[in-house]
């Protein structure tokens, strides 16, 4: 028998579970700044993460998390990096203003005028996402719609160095290892078209090491593969690494996880690899929608979850979905891709982070302080700052968090975790998931104490891979799930599996394993819904259904040596409520339109594969 890792595993005696944001907007980012957040730098970010009280950008009311995080990423957009920021306190630089010294006189009139300055960015980023691209295969960076912003302005690069620095220094200063872990990083935005192509960067290293760069930003490339590229030269010129994250994909417009590059070329082994080099992890859910699997699957009851419906470039518009936009969807693609070049492009880990544009890392639905500073309390909700009426604070819920198993908690080992893929996602609770899948665990496993000791000794975990040597086994998941401290109790554990069918056809199913007392399956193969416990006039649930802890050990029933395969657990929670709901309560409404009142949390393990 044999078991194999794609690479090394964590020490099998220790490893620890850790929570943290890798996906978080300051001032210093455009966007956030332009949505009325011009007060809560990097420096707030990380005493707001790390459980210190802080204030908030737009109502000025004191905030604080209620569960501090044990890592964070200030990843602002390097596009226009701390520009206006500077020029709204007046200190910037440049050699030649151009488009700049114009906004820069609007900045300086007063708040009529200011608002012509928000208009008039708002309208730069909506003209740089003009049309969709045009058919499949058609490449829309290419598009004569495709660039992100085609605007004279002049040299930056003295503002953006200068905000860079603070960036880097902030990370610095609250970086306490062993204790709270900041890691430096920054975002690469590409959107050709309204197809978002994004991708967060954070690397393990320190300051020494990035003062030597400025972030790469999509005003440079808007190809990720060029992206790739200046990663691995910046490499060989610092001696820096990086973890390359695709952002949340569900509107990517099919791009992100296509079945060909996004210049319309196929896929090749070498493309693959270097993919994977950089990217061994995806973001799977956050504030703006959960990117798991397609809406409206009829063979998966949960898979339309906090889907977000509109195009970026037209939020009138309904948006419509692709295969290319969703996590599971590019699993089962990487199984066919591999079976056709030898390697698998989307063999990824997953994650959940929050993509706040406040400064405050805010995954939790009773403490949430909106996607963006404008959004952030029960009255502004209700304001069409984002698109249409029917697209506003409601349309999203408080997501996600990033988790990952390591050794301690330093910029070395979360940055090792993120490599060996051994994180997962949550939509924002605290729940502790472990898995391990294997030939042969010893009997009782599931019941140990800690199923980290028969997991890694008879095992690999979530992130690994598994060959085979004896035709008549079939392999094994241990799992365990426990709920957040905190939290709500669970309601389900299920194992997704996908594959490459004898025909090869993509083929999935979905499986429950475990689940609280008192129910059972029906002749159709459905457990039957968990009781919802909400009481919609108080907005509390009762911990009266569900379990607080599920563990199992599941033998694939269907499985065929010959057939590439994929494994991931999805955990559920019992319901609770929403921040849809809190808000009607507080607004002593009874209906929000926008969202629903209760809300099903889960968790996404990373994959186990199976290569015969």
């Amino acid at each position: 028998m044999v078991l194999s890792v794609s690479s090394a595993v964590a020490d099998e005696t220790k490893t620890n579970v850790y929570f943290g944001d890798t996906h978080l907007h300051t001032a210093h980012s455009f966007d956030a700044f332009l949505n009325d957040n011009d007060s809560v730098f990097p420096d707030t970010a990380y005493r707001w993460a790390r459980g210190l009280p802080v204030i908030h950008p737009t109502n000025r009311a004191r905030v604080q998390i209620k569960t501090p995080l044990d890592f964070l990423v200030v990843s602002d957009h390097a596009e226009y990096l701390g520009v206006i920021t500077e020029l709204h306190k007046d200190r910037s630089q440049l050699v030649d203003m151009g488009l700049w010294g114009n906004l820069k006189r609007w900045v300086q009139l007063g708040i009529a005028d200011y608002l012509i300055v928000i208009g008039a960015a708002e309208q730069l980023f909506t003209y740089g996402l003009p049309e969709p691209a045009a058919g499949s295969g058609y490449d829309p960076v290419a598009d004569p719609n495709g660039g992100l912003m085609e605007v004279a302005y002049g040299d930056t690069s003295s503002i953006v160095g200068h905000v860079w620095d603070d960036i880097v220094s902030a990370a610095e200063r609250h970086n306490r290892p062993g204790t709270f872990t900041s890691l430096i990083g920054w975002e690469w935005s590409s959107t050709p078209t309204g197809a978002n192509l994004h991708r967060v960067v954070f690397t393990p290293d320190g300051a020494d090491k990035a003062s030597q760069f400025l972030p790469y930003g999509a005003d440079i490339s808007q190809y990720p593969q060029d992206l790739w590229a200046w990663l691995g030269s910046t490499s060989e010129r610092t001696g820096s690494r990086f973890v390359s994250i695709p952002h949340n994909s569900n509107l990517s417009k099919g791009y992100m996880f296509g079945e060909i590059t996004i210049e319309g070329n196929p896929i090749t082994a070498q493309y693959a690899k270097t993919r994977m080099a950089y990217e061994p992890v995806v973001e799977v859910t956050q504030i703006k929608g959960d990117s798991e699997s397609l809406p409206g699957s009829p063979l998966d009851d949960f898979a339309d979850f906090e889907t977000y419906g509109h195009y970026l470039q037209a939020y009138t518009t309904d948006y419509q979905p692709k295969p290319g936009d969703y996590v599971r969807s590019a699993l089962k693609t990487g199984l066919s891709i591999a079976e056709k070049v030898g390697v698998n492009p989307y063999k990824f880990g997953m994650i959940g982070s929050t993509d706040s544009h406040t400064g405050l890392s805010s995954a939790e639905e009773d403490n949430f302080w909106g996607k963006y500073a404008n959004d952030s309390t029960p009255e502004t909700k209700d304001q069409s700052i984002i698109g249409d009426a029917n697209n506003n604070g409601w349309s999203m819920s408080a997501a996600g968090l990033a988790a990952v198993w390591a050794k301690e908690n330093t910029r070395e080992e979360i940055y090792a975790a993120f490599k060996r893929k051994e994180v997962y996602a949550t939509t924002g609770p605290r729940l502790r998931l472990q898995v391990f899948a294997g030939w042969g665990f010893p009997l009782g496993a599931s019941n140990s104490d800690d199923i980290a000791g028969p997991g890694y000794a008879y095992g690999v975990p979530m992130g690994g891979d598994l060959t085979r040597a004896r035709a008549t086994d079939r392999p094994e998941f241990l799992v365990r799930a426990v709920k957040d401290p905190q939290g709500a109790n669970l309601d389900r554990v299920q194992i997704i599996k996908g594959w490459i069918d004898e025909l090869g056809e993509q083929q999935e199913k979905v499986y429950d394993v475990a689940w609280s007392e008192g129910r059972s399956v029906d002749e159709k193969g459905k457990l039957s819904p968990i009781g919802n416990t909400v009481n919609l006039k108080t907005a509390r649930h009762a911990n009266t259904v569900g379990a607080s802890e599920l563990s199992v050990l599941w033998k694939d029933p269907l499985f065929e040596p010959d057939q590439r395969a994929f494994y991931y657990v999805r955990v559920l929670q019992i319901p609770t409520a929403r921040h849809s709901l809190y808000d009607s309560i507080a607004l002593q409404t009874t209906v929000i339109d926008s969202g629903p009142a209760t809300i099903q949390e889960r968790a996404y393990s990373s994959p186990v594969w199976y290569t015969p």
